[in-house]
């Protein structure tokens, strides 16, 4: 017979506690004492446990959040907002073969876990949507999850409720308290971006309902992004493949190092009786999440469970990779290169809108975690964690009232601010009292910074990209 995981004790306990902002900040903005993305020794177990991190990564729905989205002295005023959100929880990409596919419903029911009091509204005003305009492919998309069971990657319950708190969170803060857009508000206000997935559509969707409530669909339009990194018509850069290429051989060697990792993957495979070698191109942590995230038994045979010591040896190799990745500058080249097109978009959106552009006040990128992955590595977020389900990465573009030729960013993940974090505004906070990072830093960041991290002798993009710095 299958057992069940033995999670109750995990889930009561931590869920306790990951939605705990570490430190919140006294004061609308002071730098002293801001909720932090730093290891901290009170909420967090004192060595790795791949359990805790499982669970943050599941961003099971459960208390409302805290956040620090929005908080500003008030001389500041609200000028802009750019989101970048990875797609809600999600079916496996994978299927371990020989076992049975965990059985996850994906209609929407408002009377099943975990509930949100929009659901059922986010249902039937999805469905005066099939005839919106998107662009192409997306208007053959389906507007949300609607399979008894799962279609592979396709999006669950839990991803839409995940993304309706997002848009109720971001609805709170940035309309009813900054009243960031008008009542009246246009289509030219929202610039709304996807990739050509159904789970990014309809996370998109689901935070866009959760911001704008029964929003007028004529309003509405998408825009398609074949590429994962949003490189738009950049996304050509032959030195970027190369630090991708010796990265994915950098994790090829970390995994053949591991012994623990093979002896579990060799116990695994036999337990469900295929070569080790298929098991582990089935990439099986990608399903046992799942499960994980479900609280659904793991895969069994007539030999034996696939189980927790399994998984968690599979979910510690995932962490010390994550430490290695950014302890080696291969990855570092890669997100230089992978995140300065969307982040050179977001830059320029940012600089029409401080010189009064009333177009495009709210972004919305739609996205996956090898999108914003890149970006907070480029940021040089180093303490942030691997990109959870439903995580956010948003700018916040201030002008200060006092002098309104001067504009002000933040950097928010998951709530926290991380402005002082990022390397182009570390040490900002030491010399100035302000409680946010100057526009011109982050545009120098953009345009110049990020090719002298590079290398040094590229001024643009064009030439990093064909430089031989790997």
């Amino acid at each position: 017979p299958q057992q069940r995981i033995q999670q109750p004790l995990h889930l009561s306990v931590l869920l306790a506690v990951h939605l705990i902002p570490v430190s919140t900040a006294k004061d609308g903005g002071g730098g002293k004492s801001r909720k932090r993305i730093m290891p901290d020794p009170v909420t967090e177990p004192p060595t790795v446990d791949p359990v805790y991190e499982a669970l943050l990564y599941c961003n099971i729905p459960s208390v409302a959040e805290h956040s620090m989205e929005g908080h500003a002295p008030h001389h500041y005023k609200l000028v802009s907002v750019h989101v970048f959100i990875r797609h809600g929880d999600r079916y496996p990409l994978y299927a371990i073969p020989k076992t049975k596919r965990p059985e996850i419903d994906c209609t929407l029911v408002a009377s099943r876990k975990p509930y949100h009091p929009k659901l059922e509204a986010f249902v039937s005003h999805m469905l005066k949507g099939p005839g919106a305009s998107f662009e192409s492919p997306l208007n053959s998309l389906p507007l949300y999850p609607n399979h008894p069971l799962c279609e592979m990657g396709e999006l669950t319950q839990t991803g839409v409720v995940q993304h309706l708190q997002n848009g109720q969170l971001l609805r709170d803060i940035y309309l009813r308290k900054h009243k960031l857009l008008p009542n009246n508000w246009s289509s030219e206000q929202l610039h709304l971006e996807t990739t050509g997935k159904s789970r990014t559509l309809q996370s998109g969707l689901a935070l866009l309902y959760g911001f704008l409530p029964d929003f007028d669909w004529k309003k509405i339009y998408f825009k398609h992004q074949p590429s994962a990194l949003f490189c738009s018509g950049s996304c050509y850069c032959p030195l970027r493949n190369q630090y991708l290429e010796k990265e994915q051989r950098r994790q090829y060697l970390l995994r053949l190092k591991n012994n623990d990792l093979e002896r579990t993957y060799g116990e695994m495979a036999k337990i469900v009786d295929i070569p080790t070698k298929q098991l582990r191109a089935a990439n099986p942590i990608d399903s046992m999440l799942c499960h994980f995230c479900h609280n659904v038994s793991f895969p069994c045979s007539r030999s034996g469970c696939l189980g927790m010591e399994h998984f968690k040896v599979m979910k510690t190799h995932q962490l010390e990779d994550e430490r290695e990745r950014h302890e080696k500058p291969l990855y570092f080249g890669y997100s230089l290169l992978g995140a300065h097109p969307i982040l050179n978009q977001t830059v320029n959106r940012m600089q029409r809108a401080a010189a009064g552009w009333p177009h495009e006040l709210f972004t919305l990128y739609s996205a996956h975690d090898v999108t914003l992955s890149p970006v907070l590595s480029a940021l040089g977020l180093l303490e942030a964690r691997f990109p959870r389900f439903a995580a956010r990465l948003i700018f916040e573009l201030w002008q200060d009232r006092q002098k309104p030729s001067e504009h002000s960013v933040r950097i928010l993940y998951n709530g926290a601010d991380v402005t002082f974090h990022t390397s182009f505004c570390h040490d900002f906070h030491k010399r100035s009292p302000k409680p946010m990072c100057p526009l011109e830093n982050l545009v120098r960041f953009v345009k110049r910074d990020m090719f002298v991290a590079l290398d040094g002798s590229s001024t643009n993009y064009y030439d990093a990209c064909h430089g031989e710095g790997a």
